[in-house]
């Protein structure tokens, strides 16, 4: 396998080898280390009931707060370094993907118009953009990553799998928690908790969470470091308890970021088959233009635009949970919002060619689940209702600069830079969603060793979408269809006024059902099969255009995906509780997937929405965690994922094979990079692989510890390490030979003492070896083969204290 894992598995065998082990990580059924020598049995919500997590006929990972605390897991972003088959990626929060097994949402910009893929609930509450995926954890108390689809048991239809957040609930007992953490690169983490009565029958919790660190990305132009972290949130919850059989949760959260952020820079270029003149080289050149750099390791770069990524995320909800009859009602009403105020370089260049590229968005989102839980010695059922309406307003802007005339026009025309600087696009657009649903699930235990579980949901969704673009020259003059004057066609050929307003409504019908079989008391062996479906959906981004330029109206509305999905699997226990084992083998199915499609326009740089004939995810996962004595655990997953385009016959060519003329009837598309060759219109991308997803994923790691005194107290010294491995994976929609990423692996070590009194200091190091690699690779516009992309982080050490009263 690629020679990276060696690294990685050379650190944790010295670890080990050291006594110092491996990860106090949880993933599956994994490790706490306390006081007995056996795996702790986790207890999830994973099926609206509490039970132990070897007992949930689900591929399941499970995260306790000191599991992600340890690793320096602050995000749902940062889930991937423990979940081998959990994706994600971002180039700001608003473009952000979450996705497992390589399913959920399109790879590429986000468009407001479908749906998540995989749903992202906070106690109960549906997270309906990504963009939560960003902001620190606050206070929680468990994570769970449920993969495949579970749209029987939550509220939002989700297809591909859900993170379940679990935050720790107001206390009768007076709590106070402190922890600061400082590092390098100006890293700052600071977090408080405080919890106690303030009656008899109310308890309130608070918490904080601040964190901030220097840019990565230093920009000449601007003489500062960008792709900074500035993270704030506060968390409050008011619990009334008025006797035994009913609690009501009042909570609500405001978080915000406001860092310089966010850029993607020079990585490399590629040949493509545009003429010469019209490639990457020779436009910089012809404008006198030279990158800083051109190893991106050196992590410089000149954007000169404006850059931020101001981001507020916040909501109140009320939950009730009601032990009625023989079972429990849940009601959860929630409403939050989402403010998103960026500012872009969308040409990834110190050329002013897009002086603005900037789409600000604001969301209300409303839902409201009621469901009733009844457990019983042969039957258990879950029953629910869920509705939800989301609005979203978007006012953006899309402004050329100085430079565009002579990068992006031909002839005469581009040595006027009056042409296009200045020419501007005002966007306004808005999506009205709604979403309806009933579903339950039904337990029913046949025998001691044997039960089966149906479950259903019917759903109805409707969207309303609008989209307008207003376009205007350097002087303020609208730019309309209908005008013959040259510089006019040449500007509606840059930036294109358009209306659309599509629609899309239905309902479906979703089904699963699962048989579980007790081999022996340590041995549960499972098999599901699921019918499900996602919504379809609306281009929100503006639509395609024909060669007068003028939108294509049928494109405005997607189609539904078509869901089919197997799986099996066997969940043990073995070495007298020391250990357990649990493997997954599953095949997903999906007809009309819902894929992006790049347009390359300069100045709208903006992904639309196409149906894939069909795609395929099929694969194996285990999870293996140790404890063979007090005072070591270990654990290692893995996952073998085989996405691919199994049907794909009119997708976007990649770079290599785009930007020439247009093949004609009886001719022949020219090899790839050709200058000013022959393009195909589109490309049969079948049996490509899906973009973001590696092949192979693991993720290792445990921790060793033993009794020790330390300034007077008396706790346990312990050392530990979390790694990962993730082998080589597509960072473009359409396969390119520019947009792959090497595999690459990750190892993060500490070292401390705690105290069973909550006192707990360490030291820790993350990319211990300083592994250069890219989170991902993106296109640069209009086809000129420029490559951009992310470094991930470089080697970052620091110290991190914690205090309990």
């Amino acid at each position: 396998m690629h020679k990276v894992i060696h690294r990685g598995l050379l650190a944790a065998l010295l670890c080990g080898a050291a006594t110092a082990a491996l990860a106090e990580t949880e993933v599956a059924t994994a490790v706490e280390v306390e006081a007995e020598s056996t795996v702790d049995a986790l207890i999830v919500t994973a099926r609206r009931r509490s039970e132990s997590v070897q007992e949930v006929p689900v591929a399941i990972s499970v995260l306790s707060a000191a599991a992600v605390e340890n690793a320096g897991v602050f995000t749902v972003g940062r889930l991937q370094q423990l979940t081998p088959t959990f994706q994600y990626y971002s180039s700001n929060p608003r473009n952000t993907t979450v996705n497992i097994r390589g399913l959920g949402v399109p790879f590429g910009l986000t468009s407001d118009g479908f749906e998540q893929g995989v749903g992202i609930y906070i106690d109960d509450v549906y997270y309906a953009r990504a963009a939560a995926a960003t902001f620190d954890f606050l206070d929680i108390a468990q994570v769970e990553v449920l993969r495949g689809p579970q749209g029987t048991l939550y509220g939002k239809n989700t297809t591909a799998g859900a993170v379940n957040i679990t935050s720790n609930a107001p206390t009768f007992d007076f709590e106070g928690k402190a922890e600061l953490t400082l590092g390098n690169l100006g890293f700052r983490q600071a977090k408080a908790v405080v919890s106690g009565p303030l009656s008899e029958t109310v308890a309130a919790r608070l918490a904080v969470s601040s964190t901030t660190r220097d840019g990565t990305i230093y920009n000449v132009t601007s003489d500062r470091w960008i792709n900074e972290q500035d993270n704030l949130g506060v968390r409050a919850q008011l619990l009334f308890r008025p006797n035994d059989d009913l609690r009501i949760t009042l909570s609500a959260d405001y978080s915000e970021q406001d860092p310089v952020c966010c850029a993607q820079i020079y990585v490399r270029t590629g040949a493509t088959q545009r003429p010469l003149a019209r490639q990457y080289a020779a436009l910089a050149a012809a404008q006198g233009y030279v990158v800083p750099s051109t190893n991106p390791f050196d992590r410089i770069t000149d954007v000169d635009a404006n850059l931020s990524a101001g981001n507020k995320l916040g909501g109140a909800s009320a939950r009730v949970v009601w032990d009625v009859g023989p079972g429990t009602l849940t009601a959860v009403t929630a409403w939050r919002y989402w403010d998103w105020k960026p500012e872009n370089d969308r040409d990834f260049t110190g050329l002013s060619i897009v002086s603005k590229s900037n789409n600000p968005s604001q969301q209300d989102q409303y839902s409201q689940e009621l469901r009733y839980a009844y457990a019983g010695d042969r039957l258990d059922f879950v029953v629910g209702a869920f509705g939800f309406y989301q609005r979203i307003d978007t006012r953006g802007i899309e402004q050329n600069g100085a430079n565009a005339s002579r990068w992006s026009l031909t002839g005469a025309l581009a040595s006027n830079p009056a042409v296009l600087d200045g020419l501007t696009a005002l966007n306004t657009q808005y999506l009205k969603n709604t979403s309806a649903a009933v579903y339950g699930q039904l337990s029913w235990k046949l025998t001691d060793a044997f039960t089966i579980q149906p479950g259903v949901r019917f759903n109805y969704d409707k969207k309303e979408g609008f989209y307008e673009r207003k376009v205007f020259d350097g002087a303020g003059n609208p730019v309309l269809f209908g005008q013959t004057d040259p510089i006019k066609v040449a500007q509606r050929g840059i930036l294109a006024p358009q209306l659309s307003a599509p629609e899309f409504s239905d309902t479906n019908f979703s089904y699963d059902l699962t048989a579980t079989y007790k081999v022996t008391p340590d041995v549960l062996a499972y098999a599901t099969i699921a019918k499900t479906f996602k919504t379809g959906g609306v281009n929100q981004n503006g639509l395609p255009t024909d060669a007068a330029g003028n939108p294509i109206l049928s494109a405005g509305v997607i189609k539904p995906e078509d869901v089919t999905h197997l799986e099996g699997g066997l969940k043990t226990e073995f070495w007298a509780g020391r250990a357990t084992l649990n493997l997954s083998v599953f095949r997903t199915d999906i007809d009309d997937f819902q894929a992006t499609v790049t347009n390359g326009q300069f100045g709208v740089l903006r992904g639309y929405l196409a149906n894939a004939e069909q795609v395929r995810s099929q694969g194996v996962e285990f999870d293996v965690s140790v404890r063979p004595f007090e005072g070591l655990s270990a654990y290692v997953n893995g996952a073998y994922t085989d996405a691919k385009y199994v049907k794909f016959v009119d997708a976007p060519c990649p770079p290599e094979l785009s930007g020439g003329t247009t093949v004609g009837a009886g001719q022949t598309p020219s090899a790839p990079g050709t200058p000013g060759g022959l393009s195909p219109a589109n490309c049969d991308i079948s049996g490509g692989r899906l973009p973001g997803v590696s092949k192979w994923a693991f993720s290792y790691g445990g921790e060793a510890s033993r009794p020790v005194t330390f300034l007077g107290r008396e706790g346990v010294g312990y050392i530990g390490v979390e790694a990962s491995y993730r082998s080589d994976f597509s960072s473009n929609a359409s396969p390119s030979i520019y947009t792959n990423i090497k595999g690459y692996s990750l190892a993060n070590f500490r070292a401390g003492f705690r105290t069973d009194e909550g006192f707990d200091i360490f030291g820790w190091v993350r990319n211990a070896f300083d592994e250069e690699y890219f989170e991902q690779l993106a296109l640069g516009p209009g086809n000129t083969g420029l490559i951009v992309g992310q470094p991930g982080d470089e080697r970052t050490w620091g110290l991190t204290l914690k205090g309990e009263v």
